[in-house]
Formats: structure tokens, C-alpha cells, sequence
């Protein structure tokens, strides 16, 4: 597949064009989730509630929820897609239409990664973690994915006191580009996380996400790279997840704002998260849906195209129960803000003083079940009249 445009997402619009594209653009909601949370996960505090399943059961729930609207997969690589069991995948692909649209590099899990992977300062490890990403970006491009998504999981530190931190970031920023400059054309996802495992991780918000992506699309060397950023593409681009962010205590709709005005933004990952506290990865919409409905407001207006990737743990229900619950709250979510009034909010976020308060008590009515219970609110354009 050539690679996705991402371009469309910086266009910059008027007031007026924005109201225009808001009323014509709609989000297709094009549903993936990670293979990784349909077994249970080792926990540290529990046995796990349910059995573990090998790839084949795995993919027969994925395979099942197909006509609910599931229709790629996200893996890693070697521990959920590997050599052993691609002739498996590959099959699963062909007979059900459902895409596999990333392949993840495990660089965060095995003993060697202790002290981090492209960060590393131990050379062995680190040529490690480089080798790894290459043979995931290999196999990304030999099955026709979207992008790479790279998680610094392990990259990071507890203790602060004497690191180089410019250094440690310089390895991670030309390890990531070695891999990406020996498989040419592959688009990288990054996905940030401020903490967990670490008490610290490289990159963990979105702003430094973005410098990461700069960083390494600086040090790219190979041709066929550097045409296709010569073209205005963008290669180290960023999903950002809903917890990931909030854990780092960043708005949604503000956050995902930023890979979007770059036309960086090529993937999202979703789920349920309070601020601050532990990863929870909790069902779409479960908490705080209202954060819900502005982040999809915000990738509606920038005229976001990619998938939207459910990245949860159901510790406590059935996995397919879960997705379906997730994927109902987002198209509930979808609903609600394509009927709403997109000329009157654009009037009252361009025109604050005048309509002071005006959104707030429309946005409530919105969301109410029988809003003419309510007082009548007036139209935008009769506040202060």
C-alpha cells in the first residue's frame, strides 16, 4: 500500500471553511484493536481471571467480530507475529479481509532491554533493540502495513542524578532512524507514555513526541526516504493514546492537536483513563465521555482519516464484550457530534465575547436525554440581545 497522505490533516481553514468542512467531513470509523489484550496479562497483583490463548483462538474472536465492525489488528513483533506462525497470519488475513495495519517492535519486555533498548547505553543490547525494529519494519513492509508503531516502554530511568539525558536521547533518536534507513519507506508510529514500567519514560508527552520526530527525520539518510520527505511526508509520526495522555496529565482534544497541525498524526489508540494515576486502559467512553466526544470533535476538524485503535485491558469481561462496548461508545460519541450546530460553536469559539457562556449550556442540552425539560436556550446569535 503507498504510503497514507497525512498531509490533509495541516491544512489550516477560515471560520467560514471550517463550518463548511465540518458539515461535509465525516470520521469513518474504521475499528482496530491489539492482539496482545485478548489473552490475559501477566499482573503483578493478580492471577489472571481467565485462560490464555494462543494466536488461533485469538484470531477466532477477532474473526467474530468482524460483521460488528472490527476490521484490523494490531501485533507485536516476535512474541504475538513471528516467523513461526506468519504462514498463520497470513492465512487469517486472506480468508477473513480483516488487516493487520501495524507491526509493533517488542522493545520493552525481554531481559536484555533492563537498562532500555535504542537508548541503551551497553552497545550489545542496543544493536539488539536496532536489529529487532529492522526486522519489524521488514516484516511490516513484506505484509502491506500502515506504520510502525514504537513504544519506549523500557527507555527510560528511575534515578535522575548524573545522566547524560541528551545523549540517552541521542541514541534512541539514531538507533530509530538506523532501523527506518535500512527498511526505507515505512512509516513510524511513536506512541509516548510519561511513566510505566519506568518511573520515567524518554518522550513521554506529546510535545516531546513531536521533537522526537524531527529529531529522527533529520538524521535520515537513505533516498528513498529523503524524496518522500522532500514531498511533504511525514515519516516518524505519533499515536497518541487517550491514557497515555491523560496520564501525563494533557488535555485530549488539545494534545492530539498537535501531531494533527503537523500532519503527523497515523494512528490513535483508545480508551478510559482519570487523570494522572496507574495505565488502566479502561473500556472506551467508561470515564469522563465528554473528553470522548471533544478529542473526536478535534480529529473531525482537522479531517483525521486513520483507524481508530482500541487499546484496553477487560480483566473483568469477556474481550469481545469489551471491544463492543468500545466500539459502540465512539460511534455514540460520532453521533452526537455530527448533529450538533457546527456554525453556531464555530461563532461562539471565534466570537468569545459575545457569547459568553453560550457553548457551555448548548453543549449541556446536547448531551441531555429530554433537553426540553431544560429552560430554552437561545440561538448563538441572540446572546446579548
Amino acid at each position: 500500500m503507498p504510503l497514507l497522505n497525512l498531509r490533509r490533516q495541516a491544512v489550516r481553514r477560515s471560520p467560514e471553511e471550517m463550518v463548511a468542512h465540518l458539515n461535509t467531513f465525516q470520521l469513518n470509523l474504521k475499528f482496530s484493536a491489539g492482539i496482545w489484550f485478548f489473552s490475559p496479562p501477566t499482573s503483578r497483583f493478580h492471577d489472571k481471571y481467565a485462560n490464555e490463548l494462543d494466536i488461533c483462538p485469538r484470531l477466532d474472536i477477532a474473526a467474530s467480530l468482524q460483521n460488528y465492525g472490527l476490521s484490523a489488528l494490531e501485533a507485536h513483533y516476535p512474541n504475538e507475529i513471528n516467523e513461526n506462525n506468519l504462514d498463520v497470519w497470513k492465512s487469517f488475513l486472506n480468508d477473513t479481509g480483516i488487516r493487520l495495519i501495524t507491526i509493533v517492535p517488542l522493545l520493552f519486555w525481554d531481559e536484555e532491554f533492563e537498562w532500555g533498548s535504542l537508548s541503551n547505553p551497553l552497545d550489545e543490547p542496543r544493536e539488539q533493540a536496532i536489529d529487532r525494529a529492522i526486522k519489524t519494519l521488514a516484516l511490516n513492509k513484506e505484509l502491506d502495513t500502515d506504520f510502525a508503531v514504537v513504544w519506549p516502554g523500557i527507555d527510560g530511568f528511575e534515578n535522575p542524578f548524573g545522566i547524560d539525558f541528551a545523549r540517552m536521547r541521542d541514541r534512541f533518536a539514531e538507533g530509530l532512524a538506523e532501523a527506518m534507513d535500512a527498511v526505507p519507506g515505512v512509516r513510524v508510529a511513536f506512541e509516548p507514555k510519561p511513566y510505566e514500567p519506568r518511573g520515567r519514560i524518554l518522550y513521554g508527552t506529546t510535545a516531546e513526541g513531536l521533537l522526537l520526530a524531527d529529531d529522527v527525520e533529520h538524521r535520515l539518510v537513505n533516498p528513498v526516504n529523503k524524496a518522500l520527505l522532500d514531498e511533504g511526508h511525514t515519516l516518524c509520526c505519533m499515536n497518541p493514546e487517550v491514557g497515555h495522555v491523560l496520564m501525563g496529565y494533557e488535555d485530549l482534544a488539545y494534545a492530539f492537536s498537535w501531531p494533527l497541525s503537523r500532519g503527523r498524526l497515523a494512528h490513535s489508540h483508545w480508551n478510559s483513563q482519570p487523570l494522572g494515576n496507574y495505565d488502566q486502559d479502561q473500556n472506551v467512553g467508561l470515564i469522563s465521555p465528554e473528553q470522548t466526544e471533544a478529542l473526536m470533535y478535534t480529529l473531525k476538524m482537522y479531517g483525521y482519516e486513520g483507524y481508530f485503535g482500541i487499546d484496553i485491558n477487560p480483566e473483568r469481561m469477556p474481550v469481545d464484550t469489551a471491544l463492543k462496548i468500545s466500539m459502540d461508545a465512539m460511534r455514540a460519541a460520532n453521533d452526537r457530534i455530527n448533529g450538533l450546530d457546527h456554525e453556531s460553536i464555530m461563532h461562539a469559539v471565534n466570537h468569545p465575547d459575545e457569547t459568553r457562556g453560550w457553548l457551555e449550556g448548548y453543549l449541556l442540552r446536547a448531551r441531555a436525554n429530554d433537553p426540553e425539560k431544560l429552560h430554552a436556550w437561545p440561538a448563538v446569535w441572540e446572546i446579548g440581545k
